[in-house]
């Protein structure tokens, strides 16, 4: 059985965050990094704290299926002060001796019992391959847990690096409207003077509307980011470290059908799969154990004691004891058994189809998880290249304008792509990490050391636009 992924947190990263010298809560004037955020959020997120609590409960049904095997005891004892009596004096008699007497409380006499018995199953089939789905659906359990606990990883990533696109972007749309008004500044300046028409005013306003607009949106969508994450952690995070400018961008060494293989033998969709698949066959032979016969032995003991003055021997105590064998063999149930082996057959059936669908859904997110990461990297690559294309036109359109054979509409264009290219690439580096991460999940690969090497190229809390 695999190891949850949290438990080997807990060993990695403990360590590694007693440098941080606060104690998991930082200062707000501090940028958090990915890895004060994961820590925060494997103590605190609601979600996997709920699949913890889901295991746990669960985990007791294995004691529950292991007590139909084990021996029941029972012990026993009563005391009692039996009485009996005429509900009214009777009518005078002469003094016959056989006169009963009227009933009270002191007329009774007491008797004290006690018993101890032992019960357990010499036969049961039905029990044991019970026990044994229990055990599997146990496992599956646990197995279950890991995979919450790495989709922390990927909601904890996916969020932070949300957090970053948006400060890049706001950093990009901050630059450009800075920009946008200095050109509107110097179109104003020029149809002052006359160089230029009113339009290439209006144009040059609209344009630094427009960049006021999309800051203020983007403004928006960081605070939305920045709450995703303390939904996650349960606390507020005013700025995160941005990704290094050398964050390494390189193909994958391991070929795509490593990839798959890994995926087949380590996803946990799979594995959990596999085990309930496992525990339905086990639930399929203990429906047929109904059929069969059951033994159990049986040992009682029991003292008494009784004042009953119309026993033979009142006041003595008396023991009694047995020990037997009991063997009982089903015959018919009405149909029940039957109904319940073809529903076991059924499910036992769905079982084995919901494992072949996670099998066919892992191969697919692996493959498109490779590709998309390839993509990433030659992305990366052309977004750069698209920077500095972006910006040798930028500078040339300005030129043209300053020499009339451009105009303010052109250099607002060539403004705009300058800044979407920039956007666009930084977005593109983002994607590269967590694609990354995807397909080390689809591959069952996925740990808390991803985590801690990835914390490693985030430096700094300013995103810096390229």
């Amino acid at each position: 059985m695999r190891v949850p992924v949290i438990s080997r947190l807990q060993r990695a990263v403990g360590i590694a965050l007693l440098g941080f010298g606060c104690g998991g809560v930082c200062s707000s004037a501090l940028a958090d990094d990915l890895l004060q955020i994961f820590n925060l959020a494997v103590q605190n997120d609601p979600t996997v704290r709920q699949a913890r609590a889901t295991y746990n409960a669960s985990h007791t049904t294995v004691d529950q299926g292991r007590a139909l095997l084990l021996p029941t005891i029972n012990l026993t004892a009563r005391a009692s002060r039996d009485t009996s009596g005429l509900a009214s004096p009777p009518p005078d008699d002469g003094g016959s001796v056989f006169q009963r007497p009227v009933h009270s409380f002191g007329n009774g006499y007491v008797t004290k019992t006690w018993g101890l018995s032992l019960r357990q199953a010499l036969f049961n089939a039905e029990a044991w391959y019970s026990f044994n789905a229990t055990r599997k659906n146990d496992e599956a359990a646990a197995v279950n847990l890991a995979s919450a606990e790495q989709a922390l990883i990927m909601r904890v990533a996916t969020a932070y690096f949300n957090v970053l696109r948006s400060q890049t972007n706001l950093a990009t749309f901050t630059a450009e409207e800075e920009a946008a008004r200095r050109v509107l500044e110097q179109t104003q300046q020029r149809f002052d003077v006359g160089l230029v028409a009113i339009t290439d005013v209006y144009d040059s306003r609209a344009n630094a509307d427009l960049a006021s607009v999309n800051r203020l949106v983007e403004e928006n969508n960081l605070n939305q980011n920045l709450e995703a994450l303390e939904a996650i952690t349960g606390q507020t995070h005013h700025n995160v470290d941005a990704l290094a400018e050398d964050f390494p961008i390189v193909r994958s060494d391991t070929p795509i059908e490593d990839w798959t293989t890994a995926a087949m033998n380590n996803n946990l969709a799979i594995r959990a799969a596999q085990l309930t698949r496992d525990a339905r066959q086990e639930d399929t032979k203990a429906a047929k154990s109904r059929f069969y016969p059951t033994a159990d032995l049986n040992m009682s003991y029991s003292w008494s004691q009784s004042a009953n003055p119309f026993t033979p021997t009142p006041g003595l105590a008396n023991e009694s004891s047995g020990v037997g064998v009991n063997l009982t063999v089903p015959i018919f149930a009405g149909g029940l058994n039957s109904a319940r082996l073809r529903q076991a057959y059924y499910t036992r059936d769905a079982s084995e189809e919901a494992l072949l669908k996670s099998q066919r859904d892992s191969t697919q997110s692996v493959h498109n998880a490779f590709r998309s990461v390839e993509t990433d990297v030659r992305a990366v690559a052309a977004r750069a290249q698209a920077i500095v294309s972006a910006q040798s036109a930028l500078d040339a359109t300005q030129v043209g304008a300053e020499v009339g054979t451009r105009n303010v509409v052109d250099v607002v264009l060539a403004q705009r792509s300058l800044f979407q290219a920039k956007r666009d690439h930084a977005n593109a580096r983002y994607n590269y990490a967590i694609d990354n991460l995807t397909l080390k999940q689809a591959a069952g690969m996925l740990s808390p050391q991803d985590v801690i090497d990835l914390n490693a190229w985030l430096q700094g809390g300013a995103t810096v636009v390229p």
